[in-house]
């Protein structure tokens, strides 16, 4: 993955993880005083979810796949909410990063992020993953 698909996706995954962070009680980011270091925060927090999305999730979708046959794919739904509570520990060590309530909650927001950042993805230039 280049630099120019890299950082189009880190912006989106950071406008979806903000915007699940505005519909969602029990999920939300914290540090930054100011607007500007908010939105610092709200990158690295996306870094780090596009990190977990790009190394763990294939080991986990890789040992997992007999229970995404058996649930017709809805077990993609449990894997996304895994990632956004790996996420919310990885960034929980230290004082800024993204805070999740509990489970259902990570269910809800690994719904929504998945949504919304498919959906900018289909608009910004260059988010979209190349399949070649």
């Amino acid at each position: 993955m280049g630099t120019m698909t890299f950082l189009p996706r880190v912006l989106v995954n950071a406008a979806a993880i903000w915007l699940a962070t505005v519909l969602l009680d029990g999920l939300e980011v914290v540090g930054g005083d100011d607007t500007a270091s908010r939105v610092l925060v709200f990158l690295a927090v996306a870094l780090v979810f596009g990190l977990v999305n790009a190394v763990v999730r294939p080991i986990v979708a890789f040992f997992s796949f007999p229970l995404y046959l058996v649930t017709l794919g809805l077990f993609t739904l449990v894997v996304n909410a895994l990632m956004i509570l790996l996420t919310g520990w990885l960034s929980g060590l230290t004082d800024y990063g993204l805070r999740v309530d509990g489970f259902w909650t990570a269910l809800l927001a690994g719904l929504l992020v998945g949504v919304v950042s498919f959906l900018l993805s289909l608009v910004v230039p260059g988010a979209r993953k190349r399949r070649d």
